[in-house]
């Protein structure tokens, strides 16, 4: 970079972080900065744009443009030259700024005769702020070492729009760390709640952006780079004796660690202005976006190691992040993803939880639900946007947070919690009463685990049995593969707690979103249609087989339920009944005592078998029609994908009959069947599920309840006739016309 240009460069941050500096209000700073930056760079106009809303920008400070249209031209996120630099998170530098394509003419501003643009996206880690431009009236294009000086000054912008440095009259200068913010998310985890945030990683604040003592920074650097180092090989030698794949991931994270190029970028950006911690973020943000582009898949990955070596160098620098503080009582965990064994750790005392990313059928999902939690998903931005300590509000009815909520929303929220509440106590008042309907039909209502933690509600919710026991949980949140002999004893836990009531333990489901940590994951292009569940222990035996042997010792000569997930043919079954009876001779032969009533069914979960041949249903035990997945395959819609997947209803009357074909088939042959899943803890598709002939319900602990509440008002001949009625009318869904007429009767 020649000389000038760097020169000027630290010659503008320092003349900003006077302005920063100064007791005035924020306005003024922006109106002072923007000014210093039309006059550094020797253009007409400068302008800073920031975020109102997710999907608006504002102008809020300007040089050159006319002044009368600061807080009020507004453009939508991808429209104009400004909307589209935010959009695409890219710099637009063009001489002939009106005929650039996405150009957009705003007579209010004056801008007309400016030809010249060059805009750059005010961004910190990957989230946009707003926006940065200088316009000219001379038609040129701005150097590269301009376009550099003013990506510095954007990173510089970011930090203290985050800080609130600019709080002012409009709407996009509050403090962005005190505004009110409300995140749409996806439904993971029924339930109502109120807490304060609590970040699984909290985010590193940049108080000292710009430095004038460019030696002592690069000192600094270079002891943190060392400390990083020095932290990362003893990493290594602590696991040299463990698995390979760790020891690889080190690896990669030590070679990133020395990588020279890395440090001399940063050095650079030192040299001209920046502290030690503004230079690491602004390579981290560079670095995200430029592997975020690349079509290459190992490349797009490094942005994750990238980000933790960056972030692991700015806790050295700040000291930030080391120590969490203690947990509030009413913490709501907030992350952008959370493994089971982490979110695990914390324990059941969560209010609720609220991820940026994960999946419905996720570990971290399978555990709020056993835990009954609140939990909302894709609530996008939410870590940076979120404090330790704000209030926070969670509606995993709707998937709705609300961040630093108004006392309007406050209050109107409490108001739906006060009504859960009173809910509850109306059902604990029939918690050991029947389900039975008002036309005498009694359903059993029992509930799904995973946890030993569960258990405990098993009386509480007023559950007849465990309809589900998952038992991959137990492998999920270990590095390594369990014992036999520690399988065994958790699942004697397990029956000891049921205290005489029916636990069906279903074979390990693993595959699809539920890879083991210890297990080379399989790169399939459909993993939920792939090698998962029974497929898998049948191909891989041992495990399968260590797993029932644990099951038939826990059993102690007592009652044994089992069951296999996704069979789709009666081969399938046959096989894995099969490793049942080879498990059950070996464990006679080494004098083990065997179950006294050994009960052995499957899951349906895939269409196929529904159409198996009679044999299946008459070898069988008892069926439990899988509803999650047995929905996606009916559908072809990937419940994980929000695209598809909210446009396929379960009370649709194709599935119902497709359902009905499946109970048929059971009472031909005498076989019990029950519905297991979400959908069954939902009044009204239970109460659908009922009316078309189910009568085993298994669900979430918290359901029971309220499930149980519907079935003893109501008479499932009313529910068959409007339903059938619904059918003949060719509806898309059965939902609106039983709910309109279940509002009426609760």
């Amino acid at each position: 970079m020649p000389d000038r240009i760097e020169t000027e460069s630290r010659k503008l941050l320092g003349k900003l972080r006077t302005a920063l500096a100064e007791d005035s209000a924020g306005q003024e700073r922006l109106d002072r900065i923007v000014g210093l930056i039309a006059h550094s760079m020797r253009a007409e106009v400068c302008s800073i744009y920031l975020f109102r809303d997710s999907e608006t920008l504002e102008l809020c400070a300007t040089e050159g443009l006319q002044a009368a249209s600061v807080h009020q031209t507004r453009l939508r996120l991808g429209e104009g030259l400004v909307g589209r630099t935010a959009k695409f998170r890219r710099v637009i530098n063009t001489a002939d700024a009106p005929n650039e394509k996405g150009f957009r003419y705003m007579p209010e501003t004056g801008e007309e005769r400016y030809s010249s643009f060059c805009g750059v996206p005010i961004q910190r880690l990957g989230s946009t702020l707003g926006v940065l431009v200088v316009q000219s009236l001379a038609a040129r294009e701005y150097s590269a070492d301009e376009v550099y000086a003013l990506e510095v000054v954007a990173m510089v912008l970011a930090e203290m729009t985050e800080l609130g440095a600019f709080v002012g009259e409009g709407a996009a200068l509050m403090p962005l760390h005190q505004q009110p913010r409300m995140f749409r998310g996806s439904i993971a985890q029924e339930g109502a709640t109120e807490g304060t945030v609590y970040l699984h990683e909290p985010r590193v604040v940049i108080t000292n952006p710009i430095s004038d003592d460019p030696e002592g920074e690069e000192t600094r650097l270079s002891d943190a780079i060392d400390e990083l180092r020095a932290s990362i090989d003893g990493m290594l030698t602590s696991t040299a004796q463990e698995s390979s794949e760790q020891t690889t991931v080190l690896e990669i994270y030590r070679e990133l660690a020395n990588s020279r190029s890395w440090k001399r970028r940063m050095v650079a950006d030192i040299e001209n202005g920046l502290s030690a911690e503004a230079a690491v973020e602004k390579e981290q943000s560079l670095a995200r976006a430029r592997l975020g582009r690349s079509g290459n898949a190992y490349m797009r990955e490094r942005v994750n190691d990238l980000d933790d070596l960056s972030n692991r160098l700015l806790r050295i620098l700040t000291g930030q992040g080391t120590d969490t503080g203690e947990m509030p009582k009413d913490a709501v965990l907030v992350a952008r993803n959370i493994g089971p064994g982490e979110l695990l750790e914390y324990g059941k005392t969560l209010k609720a939880i609220v991820l940026e990313e994960g999946s419905v059928g996720s570990h971290a999902t399978i555990v709020a639900r056993a835990w009954a939690i609140p939990l909302v998903l894709n609530a996008k931005r939410i870590t940076a946007e979120a404090l330790n300590g704000n209030t926070i509000l969670v509606d995993g009815d709707q998937g709705i947070v609300h961040l630093r909520p108004d006392d309007t929303v406050k209050s109107a929220f409490r108001e739906k919690i006060a009504m859960q509440a009173a809910a509850q106590e109306r059902y604990a008042s029939i918690r050991d009463l029947p389900a039975t309907t008002k036309c005498g039909t009694t359903l059993a209502l029992h509930m799904n685990a995973g946890l030993m933690a569960d258990l405990p509600s098993l009386d509480g919710s007023g559950a007849e049995g465990v309809g589900l026991f998952r038992t991959e949980l137990q492998f999920l949140v270990r590095n390594k593969m369990p014992k036999r002999t520690e399988l065994s004893n958790l699942y004697t836990r397990v029956i000891s707690s049921a205290a005489g009531k029916r636990v069906a333990f279903r074979t390990l489901d693993i595959g699809s979103d539920k890879v083991l940590p210890y297990m080379k994951p399989n790169d399939e292009p459909n993993p939920a249609m792939g090698w998962r569940a029974i497929r898998v222990g049948l191909d891989k035996p041992g495990v399968l087989r260590m797993q029932l042997q644990a099951l038939i010792r826990a059993a102690n000569g007592g009652p044994l339920t089992v069951m296999f997930p996704f069979i789709a043919q009666l081969e399938e079954f046959r096989a894995a009944k099969s490793e049942i009876d080879k498990a059950m001779a070996r464990e006679r032969k080494l004098g083990h005592p065997l179950p006294k009533t050994l009960e052995v069914g499957a899951m349906i979960e895939t269409p196929s078998i529904a159409f198996a041949p009679d044999a299946f249903f008459e070898e069988v035990d008892f069926v439990s029609i899988g509803g999650n997945d047995l929905k996606q395959f009916f559908f072809a819609a990937d419940r994980e994908n929000e695209r598809v997947r909210r446009r396929y209803d379960t009370l649709n009357p194709a599935f119902l009959s497709f359902l009905e074909k499946i109970i048929e088939r059971c009472d031909a042959t005498n076989t019990p069947v029950s519905f297991c899943g979400e959908d069954a803890g939902r009044p009204v598709e239970a109460l659908c599920f009922a009316a078309i002939g189910l009568r085993t319900l298994s669900m979430r602990p918290a359901s029971v309840g309220p499930v149980k509440h519907v079935l003893r008002r109501v008479d499932l001949n009313d529910v068959r006739a409007i339903i059938a009625t619904a059918r003949a009318d060719g509806a898309p869904s059965v939902r609106r016309a039983v709910a309109d007429w279940l509002a009426y009767q609760v």
